[in-house]
């Protein structure tokens, strides 16, 4: 009997049931034992094999070889979920057996070669497509309607609160100001209070790279590495392996939200709710029959509309576009920075959104960079050696970001263009204190910064050349391109003909990003064919959006008796 464990269980105690012939196996990790030996307890079945059921303690750190009394034969090589393992039978012998060696992967043509790690095994093992359908009957799709709010859950204003721990204590009330302006606003800004909610719905626990904060505002346009607009999830704050159910159910919501804000009916915000969910079952449908390499880089943005039926967003997509390609460094410099004495520029203050910082601040921030550089390939390099850091400024950011240490730096090429580097500190995810809840591991997170931009690179098809990270005064950041061409679509602006086609766009380009780190197959094999799973999520998403709109009222009623402080209109 062989047990395979997804990498958030393992540590735990597991129920195991099977029929197989009674033969004590191990299952190893990297040259690691995983699982112990199954030995008593075996019923033997008329059919002349064994019926165990036994709880199985799975080892947290278990020992490179065999227990005494075993070794191995017939070693082989299979995938689950992503994680590769070594499955190895085991029989009494007397003698520790060592793991740590290379095993082989026996191709097709018959040769012999090294299994290096991180690579598949051949043949493929087992079908994740029937893994996936086989989820079912343990998590039904009707049941993603589900929200059960207990009593755990703070109010939304200790929650705002909590989150504003760390902050800047002079930025705060511009952060509470910008979640009070409506319930899409606070949605923005409540990353952390939607994940404790989330862990208490119902989930297939398929470990993915998720955004964190997949609402309908964090999907846009940016430049790729040879000046073309790309559109696709640009915000990776809150980013962590999680489950995928999490940014599916955060951007249905949205929808509602800014469906709502928008002027638009129920019916209309809660089928783009549903469509959004359609699109990203189809397009997981389509990815897992592809090529992996063709399912890496599939939908092109030429595509896009057509794939997901988004007709009617042809004329925002245009207007956006234009807007995104002048906006750039130079466009921001021109508008920001000054000339200097000896030739080069300096930013101007725009109070409170940009103010230059005191020398020993920008000192401190223009040193971090030489740490930044190491973080990038090298063949980057060249391109930023031509180019001189000039001054330094602090800038606020977004909504939820308020109140985090954000600066833009200035720097010149030979010729006084400017290209300007953002470093913003980087938090630990929202979503962290939530994942034991919904039964993942919490991640040991050596750098935020590292974080942001590793899970930014696994869910982007293309991402900024000059992504990297550095630590400012023991703080954490991310460093990337400011103002990158960067566009975005206000989904609170849209009319109601346009905001489902607004969400099976984000939709798909969500199914996209999660099929870089979980397999398409397994998720398609989930989610399915019928409508099921998609008016699941609608009906959660109106009963989310109503509470959000609740959370919200808590939020203003406590701004107008003075609980808490908030500037508002900045």
């Amino acid at each position: 009997m062989l047990i395979n464990l997804p990498g958030h269980i393992r540590g735990h105690a597991v129920t195991v049931g099977c029929r197989t012939p009674v033969m004590p196996l191990l299952t190893i990790e990297r040259g690691i034992a995983r699982s112990v030996v199954l030995s008593a307890g075996a019923r033997t079945t008329p059919t002349g094999t064994a019926d165990i059921r036994r709880r199985i303690p799975i080892l947290r750190k278990p020992p490179r070889s065999y227990p005494q009394g075993l070794t191995c034969f017939g070693p082989r090589l299979y995938r689950l979920h992503e994680l590769m393992f070594v499955s190895v039978r085991a029989r009494s012998t007397g003698e520790a057996v060592d793991v740590t060696g290379r095993e082989e992967l026996t191709t097709a043509g018959g040769r012999k070669l090294p299994a290096p790690k991180g690579f598949a095994p051949w043949p493929p093992h087992g079908s994740p497509k029937e893994e996936g359908r086989a989820l079912r009957s343990a998590v039904p799709r009707r049941g993603h309607d589900a929200l059960d709010l207990d009593a755990s859950r703070p109010d939304a204003v200790s929650a705002v609160e909590e989150s504003n721990r760390d902050r800047i204590p002079a930025l705060v009330p511009i952060r509470v100001g910008r979640m009070a302006a409506g319930p899409f606003a606070f949605l923005r800004g409540s990353a952390g209070l939607m994940a404790h909610d989330l862990a208490r719905t119902p989930m297939t626990r398929i470990a993915t790279q998720i955004c964190g904060d997949a609402h309908a505002a964090n999907f846009g346009l940016y430049g790729d590495p040879r000046g073309d607009l790309v559109i696709d999830l640009n915000d990776f704050d809150e980013t962590v392996l999680g489950p995928w159910e999490w940014d599916l159910k955060r951007l249905a919501t949205s929808l509602v939200l800014a469906g709502r804000e928008a002027g638009a009916d129920e019916d209309t915000c809660r089928k783009a709710a549903g469509d959004a969910a359609g699109a990203y079952r189809r397009t997981m449908r389509l990815l897992a029959k592809l090529p992996v390499l063709d399912a890496w880089n599939a939908i092109a943005d030429e595509e896009l509309v057509s794939h997901s039926d988004a007709h009617d967003m042809l004329g925002t997509l245009r207007r956006v576009s234009e807007k995104a390609r002048a906006n750039t460094s130079g466009r921001f410099a021109a508008r920001s920075t000054e000339p200097t004495a000896d030739g080069g520029r300096r930013f101007v203050d725009a109070l409170p959104v940009l103010r230059r910082v005191p020398d020993a601040e920008a000192e401190a921030v223009t040193a971090a960079l030489e740490h930044y550089l190491t973080t990038l390939s090298e063949d980057r390099h060249p391109l930023l050696s031509r180019h001189t850091p000039h001054d330094v400024a602090f800038r606020i950011v977004g909504t939820g970001s308020v109140g985090t240490r954000s600066y833009v730096v200035l720097l010149l090429d030979h010729r006084g263009e400017p290209l300007i580097l953002q470093v913003k500190e980087a938090r630990p995810s929202a979503l962290v204190p939530h994942l034991a809840t919904a039964g993942f591991e919490t991640p040991a997170v050596g750098h935020e910064g590292r974080r942001v931009v590793l899970g930014q690179k696994r869910m982007q098809v293309v991402s900024d050349i000059l992504l990297g990270w550095t630590t400012v005064d023991g703080r954490p950041f991310q460093v990337r391109q400011f103002r990158n061409r960067k566009g975005s679509v206000d989904p609170a602006a849209l009319s109601p003909d346009q905001i489902d086609d607004y969400g099976r766009m984000t939709g798909a380009l969500l199914a996209r990003a999660h099929s870089h780190s979980a397999d398409p197959r397994l998720i398609a094999g989930y989610c399915g064919k019928n409508e099921e799973l998609d008016e699941a999520i609608a009906a959660f998403a109106v009963t989310y959006a109503d509470r959000t709109e609740a959370d919200h009222e808590e939020l203003v009623a406590a701004v107008r008796t003075g609980r808490i402080a908030a500037e508002l209109g900045v």
